[in-house]
């Protein structure tokens, strides 16, 4: 793993994620996201402010840029799962701090699950077991994704034990997750966050 390689792959995997579908996709409807709903340039503000065909079509274009910049070192390129994990987090940071949108952006959820669907499958797998249970018991999708991301490094212990470059992945997925939720924390605490 080369130093070119490392800023290579920090690069696509930034530029990927701060190309943000939200807001292509919403400005094509005539809509400024930032102005609608929750003003998260993400799938769920979009879901919400324009209906499932966009909202989907968001989140599937979100998780392909996290899955893209994972699979391209890992499948197409150098076959090295660490350039994977650093092109992952750069496209998640990307996605959240957008150089395209002046450094603002979505929550990273969608991109994380493209990601994890090369990375760690399994751990993958049981964060949507997670974030389904919360969602249809709590109706929240903030409340989901938050839980989502605790169970990464839960999961990931478990399945691939603390030595593993997972773990310490899942860990900073959950964090980068959690972080970027932090006002929508503060509204749950208030009562006054959003339902489905």
């Amino acid at each position: 793993m080369s130093v070119f390689s490392i800023i290579l792959f920090t690069i696509i995997g930034y530029l990927l994620g701060a190309i943000s579908f939200a807001v292509i996709i919403a400005r094509s409807q005539g809509v400024d996201i930032f102005k609608e709903g929750s003003g998260n340039p993400g799938a769920t503000n979009v879901k919400r402010i324009l209906g499932k065909k966009w909202g989907h079509a968001v989140f599937t274009l979100d998780a392909l840029k996290g899955f893209t910049a994972a699979g391209l070192p890992l499948f197409v390129v150098y076959h090295d799962d660490r350039l994977a994990v650093i092109g992952l987090i750069a496209a998640i940071l990307g996605h959240s701090f957008s150089v395209f949108l002046k450094f603002r952006g979505g929550k990273g959820v969608a991109t994380t699950i493209g990601g994890l669907l090369v990375l760690m499958c399994p751990v993958l797998l049981v964060g949507l077991v997670v974030w389904l249970i919360i969602f249809y018991t709590k109706k929240v999708v903030a409340l989901a994704s938050i839980f989502f991301a605790v169970s990464l490094p839960i999961s990931a212990y478990f399945i691939y034990g603390t030595e593993d470059p997972r773990f310490y992945l899942g860990l900073v997925l959950a964090l980068l997750i959690v972080v970027r939720h932090r006002s929508n924390i503060t509204r749950m605490f208030s009562g006054k966050e959003s339902k489905f």
